[in-house]
């Protein structure tokens, strides 16, 4: 039978490692966490970019539908 001596051990080493092993998983959850506000600033760029961008096409199928309806009127006089 063992002592109590190694069961005492036995738990410290348990509760060590129990220990160690939740510091290491928060430090991962704030990489994550960093990870993921980094990403949600490039998608929100990227968001903006495709609204400037969207609004260029529209500007430039309105000048198209523009031109293509004066050519129109001009043809019919």
């Amino acid at each position: 039978m063992p002592r109590p001596t190694h069961l005492l051990r036995r738990r410290l080493a348990a509760t060590a490692a129990t220990l160690c092993t939740t510091a290491a998983l928060a430090g991962c959850g704030a990489e994550v966490a960093s990870t993921a506000a980094t990403v949600g600033t490039l998608q929100a760029t990227q968001a903006k970019q495709a609204r400037a961008q969207q609004a260029q096409v529209v500007e430039g199928f309105k000048a198209a539908q523009d031109a293509g309806a004066a050519r129109a009127e001009r043809a019919a006089d």
